[in-house]
């Protein structure tokens, strides 16, 4: 069983996706945090995101047992990962190791939950359910902010909108897989929705599509 989950940053995909493989007992796979650990580390290494002979190698030698999950949540390589993420190189030097996490979960589990923004479209086109959650673009900017509050950043929500939005075109407008939803995927809008109405909607949604 594989579950494709795609949407824009700060849609709450990311909470989703924990919370419904573990409801599934299935493997869970945040692929956003591949490219973050990319781009953060090109930052580290001082060198230029746009660098794609750096993002590329980064990309090649990146251990996912050791990705710094306070480091790769700052807004600094938010931004490092859209813009490696843009890269062909980079994505097909990450897309054989998210198809095989998919393929092959570890641990032995039954299947797998794997959240980004072209899952449904070009990693797992086959995906037995594809869920695309989205959010305005205030709401989403909000929730970062507090979450960039929390950890200490004291950059401006207005700041952080401004952020959002630019990220969201260069997603969307990007030649290398872009993000958009499956034609097929189910689309859940989070904007006035809790969490745990939110994880209720989807797995009705999840539940209707496998019976």
């Amino acid at each position: 069983m594989i579950v494709a989950i795609d949407g824009p940053a700060a849609s709450g995909k990311g909470t989703l996706a924990r919370l419904l493989a573990r409801h599934y007992g299935l493997a869970y796979l945040d692929t956003g945090s591949l490219y973050r650990a990319v781009g953060q580390a090109v930052l580290t290494s001082g060198k230029d995101p746009h660098d794609e002979t750096a993002a590329l190698e980064a990309a090649l030698s990146l251990d996912t047992g050791h990705i710094d999950e306070k480091a790769i949540r700052t807004a600094e390589a938010g931004n490092a990962s859209s813009i490696v993420a843009a890269m062909q190189p980079v994505r097909d030097a990450i897309l054989d190791f998210q198809r095989n996490f998919a393929e092959n979960p570890p641990n032995g589990e039954k299947g797998a939950v794997l959240d980004g923004r072209d899952i449904g479209t070009v990693v797992c086109p086959d995906a037995d359910v594809k869920l695309f959650i989205t959010a305005s673009p205030e709401v989403r900017a909000h929730r970062r902010w507090l979450e960039l509050n929390h950890s200490g950043s004291d950059i401006a929500e207005t700041q952080v909108l401004a952020d959002v939005r630019e990220r969201d075109r260069r997603d969307a407008e990007r030649a290398t897989s872009p993000m958009r939803p499956a034609d097929d995927a189910h689309l859940l809008d989070t904007s006035n929705l809790s969490i745990e109405t939110a994880f209720d909607a989807a797995v009705a949604i999840i539940d209707g599509s496998m019976s």
